[in-house]
């Protein structure tokens, strides 16, 4: 019985996976970085990446999932906790109706049991197409409600960020989860349990400064856009150029704030390894 609940969800994710890797165009992808064109197949076989100039293209949550966790060990959680509309913010629900419509998702955020390389572990996703990634009130419940779970079960917890930050329409709760899930996070860290940030393009915002730049590791791809405020905002402020490559996943690796930049076709086997090492005597 167990065997065929987890063959279903296998094929969920798959099905999932498949609509999520969208990569713009027909039969030939432009490149927004280098400007090649390359087919549609060979940037998708190659996780969305170009092949020659290996820029990221965003991917959806479901995809992300996919490319992470062991075939057939998805199971998702909290899958029907969706925004509300606390403070009847003018067109907000439409909004909401039109992210779900588009992506298939009830909010900005994915949250999963599954194994990575043969590891039991608890996943997280942002998904960048639902409302910028931003951080509603349901999507703080989830990511706390995931940290909870993976606390209460002993499990390594990896959370992948790609955010515009904290989601205007719900003003002051959508800021609450910051503290929300900052504090999730210091309790399952007194639990002595492993916590890697994955930080993608974009990781901005409240998102940043809060559950995003608490991981035990911080690792992020290639090219990523990582900050607080965006270049553009604090070079008006400031009223002095910025380095090139200013916030950028490269140059914060540079300056420590990320510990690895890792490419796509890389990170799971990454975070195998990782998880390896931080089990109990790094048994293989």
């Amino acid at each position: 019985m167990n065997n065929i609940f987890a063959k279903r969800r296998a094929r969920l994710l798959a099905m999932k996976a498949i609509r999520d890797n969208y990569v713009p165009g027909d039969r030939l992808v432009a490149c927004p970085k280098c400007g090649g064109e390359s087919q549609r197949k060979d940037v998708a076989g190659n996780l969305s990446v170009c092949p020659l100039c290996g820029y990221h293209f965003p991917i959806g949550a479901y995809y992300r999932l996919s490319t992470i966790l062991d075939p057939g060990s998805f199971r998702e959680l909290n899958a029907k906790l969706s925004a509300a509309d606390p403070l009847s913010f003018p067109g907000y629900r439409e909004k909401q109706r039109a992210a779900q419509r588009k992506t298939g998702l009830t909010e900005a955020a994915v949250t999963a049991a599954g194994t990575v390389g043969g590891r039991k572990c608890v996943v997280g996703v942002l998904d960048s197409r639902f409302l910028m990634g931003s951080m509603s009130a349901a999507v703080g419940e989830k990511i706390t409600l995931a940290i909870e779970y993976a606390a209460k079960n002993k499990l390594p917890l990896i959370l992948f960020s790609a955010s515009g930050g904290a989601r205007m329409q719900e003003g002051i709760l959508s800021l609450m989860q910051m503290a929300k899930t900052s504090a999730a996070l210091a309790r399952f860290s007194e639990k002595g349990l492993l916590y890697i940030s994955v930080l993608t393009d974009p990781t901005t915002g409240g998102v940043t400064a809060s559950f995003a730049s608490l991981g035990d590791i911080i690792l992020a791809e290639p090219g990523a856009l990582i900050g607080f405020a965006g270049p553009r905002v604090i070079q008006q402020t400031i009223g002095e150029t910025l380095p090139e490559g200013f916030q950028r996943a490269e140059y914060q690796e540079e300056h420590g704030f990320v510990d690895a930049v890792v490419p796509r076709g890389e990170l799971r086997e990454t975070l195998s390894r990782l998880l390896r090492l931080h089990e109990k005597g790094g048994r293989p």
